[in-house]
């Protein structure tokens, strides 16, 4: 059952969500918190607290980085036009149910076809199964998030739970082979023109070195054959250097063949200077790169499949592990040096207390209902299990924070979660309420809207605690005293647990004999004027609020007629500056 909070301590809750979620890395990981909602059942509050003794170890802060860098691997559907399945009649409807690729029973409309599949014997065989017809459909999208697996094969080593993610990887390496090949054919126009102006200036090298030297009688032969236009006899004298360019052209082209994995021939062997590759060339070229690579890649991604395809629930388990992991890491990154409170009957108690919003908190322990024998605190024999608690003592002392880290504790321990102590005791509640003090509503109105509230948080049975502000600052003293006085009866009787702070501990210990009061006291003024608080409070003893150091701060940092003021107030407490 989940305990009722009001508007106050939901505040906090959600105060304290909000500092785990910030720490997540991974959108979705904020499923894992919304588990730990709260809940007062004993049995699932221990659960809870012996999962996160045992997950949170397994997290350490080195792995943000890796979880950060984990992705959703998301295998779709998708219709593929470079395939057909050829199958018999009576296959059709099932085969066109798949969506995967066009379906025929016409073997010649097949042909058109790079990839031609078949549960008839042609091309290649098949069974009527997305892993058949389309494994590129799973391999895609793992080798477009090798990132992700990478991850998550770095973080089952830090956590030692073995991961599929290396097998995985191992295996898209020859699938990788293909995709290289594919990425190649995506840069084919910018490699031909590079390997085309690197061909030209080699040729240009050549010919500009080239020189052909004659002699007397060999130059008068070749003016004849020129007069009587023997134009093979004359060109016979330039084999060498045509010979040489056609060697740098094969050469050429053999590069190009090992880069693409192909035999490529598109240099023209016509016109040997400059060297060009006629547009139809290249685009002929892709398309018989485009078919020879669809082809390559469905085999390998098909041959890949067959290995990896069983551990690919896995690699989804994997992957919501990593979203449990950001979210244990958060929570242990956010109760760094908290410890788990025992499940208590009769009250909360802690030592070593620490506000979850304040920068450096003294630590604080307290105790309202059943003291546990551990709390030994000084001045805890002062205790006597009291239920009811009224806590008195400096302005600014801590007493709203107490009243804060009470809340906070209460609330984490809900949820299953470690608490800001050293150690803790507490008692699953049904209700929490926390009545924060409002600093700017006064007057009859706000009067009745605190004391309905108050009411309210004692109707019904139950285990409650309630948690008050200073309820007398929006009415008169006397009638405070009176009101206070019975609202803390009736939560007496009805066996509910209360603090209320108030600046009236001495008349209400009168009213009820049954409460305990504690106080916070102020020790004095350090060198800058500022009081010197010890926010422990003393168990059983009246706090005294000190409005004289408050006075003989204001004379001493004053001047003129409002010093002599200040001098003359101090006086009547029998103090001076």
């Amino acid at each position: 059952m989940k305990p009722k909070l009001n508007p106050e301590a939901k505040a906090i809750y959600r105060a304290i969500t909000a500092e785990i979620k910030k720490r997540l890395s991974l959108p979705g990981s904020e499923a894992h918190l919304e588990r730990f909602s709260l809940t007062n059942d004993p049995g699932e509050i221990r659960e809870r607290q012996e999962y996160l003794r045992t997950n949170l170890p397994k997290v350490r802060p080195e792995m943000r980085g890796l979880i950060s860098k984990v992705r959703p691997i998301r295998f779709q559907k998708e219709f593929l036009s470079d395939r057909v399945l050829l199958i018999d009649e009576s296959e059709v409807e099932r085969a066109e149910s798949l969506g995967l690729c066009h379906v025929t029973t016409d073997p010649t409309e097949a042909q058109e076809y790079p990839i031609v599949l078949s549960t008839l014997g042609y091309g290649v065989d098949v069974e009527l199964k997305p892993q058949d017809i389309a494994p590129e459909l799973y391999l895609l999208p793992l080798w477009k998030n090798r990132g992700t697996l990478e991850a998550l094969a770095r973080i089952g080593e830090m956590t030692g739970e073995r991961s599929v993610a290396p097998d995985i990887l191992d295996a898209l390496e020859k699938f990788g082979e293909v995709m290289e090949r594919e990425s190649v054919l995506e840069s084919l126009d910018e490699l031909i023109a590079e390997k085309e102006h690197e061909l030209n200036e080699k040729i240009g090298e050549r010919l500009e070195n080239f020189s052909l030297t004659l002699s007397g009688k060999e130059l008068l032969n070749f003016l004849t054959q020129l007069r009587e236009g023997n134009y093979d006899a004359i060109f016979r004298h330039f084999s060498g250097i045509e010979e040489e360019i056609l060697e740098l052209i094969n050469r050429a082209e053999h590069e190009l063949s090992e880069r693409l994995g192909t035999a490529v021939e598109v240099f023209s062997r016509e016109e040997l200077y400059p060297v060009r590759v006629a547009p139809e060339s290249i685009e002929g070229l892709r398309r018989l790169l485009e078919r020879e690579l669809a082809l390559e890649r469905y085999l390998a991604a098909r041959e890949t499949l067959e290995k990896i395809g069983p551990l690919i629930p896995k690699l989804r388990y994997e992957i919501e592990r990593v979203h449990e992991l950001d979210f244990l890491l958060a929570v242990r990154e956010f109760t760094e040096g908290f410890s788990f409170p025992g499940v208590w009957e009769g009250g909360i108690a802690f030592l070593q207390g620490r506000h979850l919003f304040i920068e450096n908190p003294q630590p604080v322990s307290y105790v309202v209902g059943k003291k546990p024998e551990e709390l030994n605190v000084p001045g805890a024999d002062a205790v006597r299990d009291e239920g009811i608690v009224i806590l008195t003592g400096a302005n600014s002392g801590g007493k709203t924070s107490l009243l804060e880290l009470i809340t906070q504790i209460e609330i984490l321990f809900h949820m299953g979660f470690p608490v800001p102590a050293q150690k803790a005791w507490i008692e699953p509640l049904d209700e929490l309420f926390f009545f924060r003090r409002k600093k700017s509503v006064y007057g009859a109105g706000a009067f009745e809207t605190a004391l309905r509230s108050f009411v309210r948080a004692l109707r019904g049975k139950g285990k409650k605690l309630i948690l008050i502000d200073e309820f007398e600052a929006i009415t008169e003293p006397g009638a405070a005293v009176k009101i206070i006085g019975e609202l803390l009866k009736v939560a007496r009787e009805r066996g509910f647990l209360v603090v209320i702070v108030s600046h009236l501990g001495e008349d209400l210990k009168k009213e009820l004999p049954f409460a305990r009061v504690d106080g916070i006291e102020a020790k004095g003024l350090d060198e800058n004027l500022n009081l010197i608080v010890d926010r422990q409070p003393i168990f059983g003893k009246l706090g005294r609020s000190t409005p004289e150091l408050i006075v003989e701060r204001l004379a001493r940092t004053s001047r003129g007629k409002d010093r002599e003021i200040y001098e003359r107030i101090l006086v009547s407490f029998g103090r001076g500056v």
